[in-house]
């Protein structure tokens, strides 16, 4: 469970697969200004983060690379940022993963190192991960890539 800052237990965050035409996530990753561009292709599968009392928190993804996992729009909603819910949603996305979880990102890399991602090389990356449409066009290549250093919770 998780606790915000002074408050009371929050009830624990459950994932629900939604499509990638799903227009509540395609208007929330781009007001995140988030790459929609390829979000209905093959391979990706998204979430919305709901939280105990039914409220729509979020939404995250994640693309199948050959034996990896690429985390990708990882998404609080405006009105339930500042409380850790950003923390909840990625959490509960990579109980999801069961090989190496990569990602990019071009503002984030703090946040995702305080969860225990750091910054690897591209030329470390494997091969599946970098021909992605996330890496290999849509996101510009002085985009911090990540991987995941501890095993999913």
């Amino acid at each position: 469970m998780l606790r915000a800052r002074g408050e009371p237990m929050l009830s624990p965050i459950a994932l629900h697969e939604v499509a990638g035409s799903d227009a509540r996530l395609r208007e929330a990753l781009r007001a995140a200004d988030l790459p929609t561009d390829d979000i209905e292709d093959e391979g990706r599968v998204f979430f919305q983060a709901v939280f105990g009392d039914g409220q729509t928190i979020g939404y995250a993804g994640l693309e199948r690379c050959g034996g990896h996992d690429l985390l990708r729009s990882v998404v609080v909603l405006p009105e339930h940022r500042r409380h850790g819910f950003g923390r909840a949603i990625v959490e509960a996305a990579l109980r999801e993963v069961d090989g190496d979880v990569f990602l990019a990102t071009t503002s984030a890399a703090p946040f995702f190192s305080s969860i225990g991602f750091s910054e690897v090389p591209r030329a470390e990356v494997p091969a599946a991960v970098l021909a992605t449409r996330q890496l290999s066009s849509i996101c510009p290549s002085s985009a911090t890539i990540m991987m995941l250093n501890r095993p999913p919770t």
